[in-house]
């Protein structure tokens, strides 16, 4: 089966469209495979795809990647599909590109997080964390870290280490989450992904 491929099972007529942004990171094909257990029409495509190139989206991940790069503005197209009319998904390096596009500010972590940590979600975590608990348990792995959100943006989740593990924006369709929710010890990341869905499928309707 071609990785970067479709799910030839699923219905093309009833299905979600929502690529994978390769923007390096080591868990980017978890991101397309919990996609795919979700009946998404979904393909891994590079950081550096032209926007004029990219299939008609429903949604888009932006994966995360190596040390330093969510802070270097060295994305690829990222800030080309930011300006997308889409629901938009940044996890860790895809996150901090995401909050720095925005106005807001990332930085070399005080305290490096790796492995499973505890957060907390801010006033029910909004859309990504709906369903799910309050404190819960997440799989980290990141050197640097968003400390100022963007205007118009607010706080999800936190951890005594880290003050922004996830944000939203006030319309809904930009989140960002610090940690990977497509690891298997985040105690929640399928009902994370499955929030996400349900954005884009709310927004296609």
């Amino acid at each position: 089966m071609d990785v970067l491929g479709t799910n030839r099972n699923m219905s093309k007529a009833d299905a979600l469209v929502i690529d994978v942004v390769d923007n390096g990171g080591q868990w980017t094909h978890r991101e397309w495979r919990m996609l795919r257990y979700l009946k998404v029409d979904t393909k891994i495509i590079p950081n550096d795809t032209p926007v004029e190139d990219m299939r008609e989206l429903d949604g888009l991940i932006l994966s995360g990647g190596a040390a330093r790069v969510g802070l270097t503005g060295e994305l690829g197209n990222c800030a080309e599909y930011l300006k997308l009319n889409i629901p938009i998904l940044g996890i860790c390096a895809g996150h901090q590109f995401m909050a720095r596009f925005y106005g807001g500010d990332a930085r070399e972590s005080p305290e490096p997080e790796f492995g499973a940590m505890e957060i907390e979600l801010h006033d029910g975590g909004g859309k990504i964390f709906a369903g799910t608990n309050m404190e819960q348990t997440v799989w980290e792995s990141h050197n640097d870290e968003v400390h100022e959100v963007p205007e118009n943006f607010f706080i999800t989740a936190s951890s005594p280490s880290c003050k922004v593990q996830g944000m939203e924006n006030k319309e809904g369709d930009r989140f960002g989450l610090q940690f990977h929710p497509e690891v298997n010890d985040s105690e929640f990341g399928k009902e994370m992904f499955e929030n996400f869905v349900q954005v884009c499928r709310d927004r296609k309707e």
